[in-house]
């Protein structure tokens, strides 16, 4: 442990956790609004917005700042798995949308009376939250053997995982996609049975943003100081040299490129 994190490092981290996941919620719960010390709910939100932003960019810095593969289509990944989730809070909706039907309302608009197959597992967050790794793993799987076994690189590499991403964004605007269009999903109400306007609720999720941002933090920083984190900066610095001492680069890349996914 000693060796991976230094013990500046470790009181570093281990203060900012303590702020973030204690201070700034209790400051929310127990602080009266006119004080200059109370949060919003509005505030909290936007905090776990950025904090969701901020594993977005530790995916991109271990692609690009530890691996060498300047990715732009890293945002795909993100959004697939939100979009699996999305699915299930849509599904709780119920009939509390302005339709007062059991499926979401832009598929009554769209002349649906009962949901579409593929929509139909949604209705469970474990099968959600699992489609929500699994799918960006399986088409970052697919897109990284092709590529990296093709031995594709550098500006080319960016400018094929840019035009993936051009082309998902073309496919998700379809509403023949049944995926909402280009309003995507709206009003969610519930999560797990819990009301996601209630102050509660948001200081749970926010908190919860906080743990998975602090565990992907401290994988992606233990996996650089590996020996597998020692060949993939190797490749960053020099492919070729990497190749002639008999390493499978395109394994390595292969790995990194679903993990960050």
């Amino acid at each position: 442990m000693s060796r991976t994190f230094s013990k500046r490092e470790l009181l570093v981290v281990g203060v900012i956790a303590f702020i973030a996941m204690t201070v700034l919620p209790c400051l929310n719960a127990f602080t009266p609004e006119t004080s200059f010390l109370h949060i919003s709910n509005f505030t909290i939100n936007l905090f776990g917005k950025y904090l969701c932003y901020a594993i977005l960019a530790i995916s991109v810095d271990l692609l690009w700042g530890y691996t060498g593969l300047l990715s732009l289509g890293q945002a795909m990944y993100f959004t697939l798995g939100g979009y699996m989730n999305g699915m299930y809070l849509m599904r709780l909706i119920g009939d509390l949308g302005q339709y007062h039907k059991p499926i979401p309302d832009f598929l009554i608009f769209l002349g649906w009376d009962k949901l579409p197959p593929f929509w139909r597992p949604f209705g469970s967050f474990p099968f959600a939250l699992l489609m929500s790794f699994l799918l960006p793993c399986a088409l970052a799987l697919v897109f990284g053997f092709l590529a990296f076994r093709s031995r594709i690189r550098g500006v080319y590499f960016s400018i094929l995982t840019q035009a993936l991403t051009y082309g998902a964004c073309l496919l998700f605007f379809r509403n023949s996609l049944l995926l909402g269009g280009n309003n995507g999903f709206t009003d969610f109400k519930f999560l797990l049975g819990f009301d996601l306007r209630s102050a509660a609720t948001q200081r749970g999720l926010y908190i919860a943003t906080t743990i998975v941002l602090l565990l992907v933090y401290l994988l992606c920083r233990w996996l650089s100081r590996t020996k597998f984190g020692l060949v993939q900066q190797a490749i960053r610095d020099s492919e070729n040299r990497v190749l002639f001492s008999g390493y499978a680069a395109a394994n390595f890349k292969l790995f990194v490129f679903v993990l960050a996914a």
